[in-house]
């Protein structure tokens, strides 16, 4: 355990940040789940609104420095291809 006053104030921010970081990592992952849900069930209208939805989400986590700005791009690209390939 930490016995310097700034040590211990750093493990508290890191432990609210890690619980934060852990929240966003989470609705991410669901919001992606239920995309690729709708996709397989072959619901054009849903997949296509929680496309919009994961998208959001994604780019909200990258604005916030939880992922990478990088990893948020691809993530969202890979669900515009599963969408588009909807179609075909």
């Amino acid at each position: 355990m930490a016995n310097i006053k700034s040590a211990k104030k750093r493990i508290k921010v890191i432990e609210k940040k890690t619980a934060l970081n852990r929240a966003r990592k989470s609705q991410l992952k669901t919001a992606i789940r239920r995309f690729e849900e709708a996709v397989v069930a072959g619901n054009k209208e849903e997949a296509t609104q929680r496309f919009q939805y994961a998208q959001k989400r994604i780019s909200q986590v990258a604005s916030k420095g939880t992922i990478h700005k990088n990893a948020a791009a691809r993530k969202i690209a890979k669900l515009a291809q599963k969408l588009n390939g909807m179609n075909a």
